[in-house]
């Protein structure tokens, strides 16, 4: 689909407009978000941490909303859908606005990342309702195009504000009071989506069917919701394009994991004078993924009519367990770029088969479940392995051990990529 094509889609349809709206703006604030909150945490001159302190930063952002994603993937399938959206943004507004406030008082690392666990939890819950409200608004045979063309704008949106965040730090300063003003301009993005949300009529992006009035006891919802988690995950098995999908998800993220604690630990210890280390040199890697991510959405369209969904997905675990020998095992700066540039592509082939396939497979009740299935996978999988990289590496890849340590990890991501492709081919 050119520019041009994809400009007319959105003109046809109003729908597809304001859900653009919603991602490109969310993506942009999640960006931003993330950025200013690495500031904060990873680069902070103001607040030191070692490599198990990051795996923990991370664990507390992510796993509590791996353990609720599916019940907020149920609701999402039992809810309006539009309602959901809309007043998750403003939640995120607030939420912001009190992450910004505490961060520039000095405020302690807990509530901070108590507070950026829900903010970050909601922010998928948007992504994950307008992935979901997409089938409303699109013909079914312009999907794969339109999630393409999404995809590539929004990652383009997505280091937009990260960048935007540096060049906030940078400017202002990188302790507390420069990643906080950081934090707070992320909140633009939610203001815009819930702008785009209010314009959205009651009902219009689904389900298409919602439990009759007065069926909202909160028991009864619970049991609900877990009888609807098991006929998602029931789905999911039904469908190996879907069941794929997932398995190379998972994979990725794991490797994704490891290699994120590794690069964030060589670019704090970066004397390159080539290539800026510390937060600006995350912005760097940042950008190498979404170049990458970029150039998958402009191939995947072209891919996978010729390879077939599963077969691309195994080949592009098979080729990010090549860069993975051959770039991240360096550690040295340049190789990692490269490398997290490559891994982009991979990744983003894997993500957006997988995109495709819920979205034509999966029935409309459930899709909402299946996609929120989707980012607990990438979650828990992505937190797990950084546990384990920050237990083997330690806290220097400096001295001898430390190095052998990372070489060990990244091989072993290498190797999870491998099993990926074995576990689809048996399934």
């Amino acid at each position: 689909m050119s520019e041009t094509t994809f400009l007319a889609r959105l003109r046809d349809s109003p729908g597809a407009g304001k859900l653009t709206a919603i991602r490109f703006a969310g993506q942009f604030g999640d960006g931003l978000f993330q950025a200013a909150l690495s500031g904060a945490i990873l680069f902070n001159p103001e607040r030191e941490s070692n490599p198990a302190a990051i795996a923990a930063g991370f664990a507390v952002l992510l796993v509590p909303y791996s353990v609720i994603g599916p019940f907020a993937g149920a609701m999402l399938d039992r809810w309006d859908r539009r309602a959901v959206v809309l007043w998750a943004n403003v939640l995120r507004i607030v939420l912001i606005a009190v992450t910004a406030t505490l961060l520039c008082a000095g405020g302690g690392e807990t509530p901070l990342l108590l507070l950026a666990l829900t903010t970050v939890g909601l922010s998928r819950f948007v992504l994950a309702g307008v992935s979901a409200s997409l089938p409303h608004v699109v013909r079914t045979e312009w999907l794969v195009p339109m999630n393409s063309l999404l995809a590539t704008i929004g990652s383009g949106f997505a280091a937009a504000g990260a960048g935007a965040a540096v060049g906030i730090i940078g400017y202002v300063g990188a302790g507390d009071f420069g990643s906080g003003m950081a934090v707070a301009a992320a909140a633009s993005g939610s203001i815009v989506g819930t702008v785009a949300a209010a314009r959205f009529a009651r009902r219009s992006l689904g389900p298409e069917t919602l439990p009759e009035r007065g069926d909202h006891g909160a028991m009864k919802a619970a049991v609900d919701i877990a009888h609807g988690l098991g006929s998602g995950a029931v789905a999911v098995w039904r469908s190996p394009t879907v069941t794929a999908a997932m398995t190379g998800i998972g994979a990725h993220r794991i490797v994704f994991g490891v290699d994120t604690l590794v690069m964030v630990l060589i670019l704090r210890e970066t004397t390159s004078s080539s290539l800026p280390g510390g937060l600006a040199g995350f912005g760097i890697a940042v950008g190498a993924t979404a170049a990458g991510m970029f150039v998958a959405a402009l191939l995947t369209p072209f891919v996978l009519p010729r390879f077939g969904r599963v077969r691309s997905i195994m080949v592009a675990l098979a080729a990010a367990a090549i860069v993975q020998v051959t770039f991240i095992n360096t550690l040295t700066q340049t190789s990692l770029l490269i490398g997290a540039f490559l891994l982009g592509v991979a990744g983003q082939t894997i993500k957006l088969t997988g995109d495709a396939s819920m979205q034509t497979e999966i029935d409309d009740d459930h899709r909402g479940r299946v996609f929120a299935l989707q980012d607990t996978v990438f979650n828990i999988f992505f937190v797990a392995a950084l546990a384990v990289a920050a237990f083997v590496v330690g806290p220097d890849t400096t001295d001898l051990a430390g190095e052998t340590s990372a070489h060990v990890v990244v091989l072993a991501g290498a190797a999870v990529y491998l099993v990926g492709v074995v576990a689809i081919l048996r399934r």
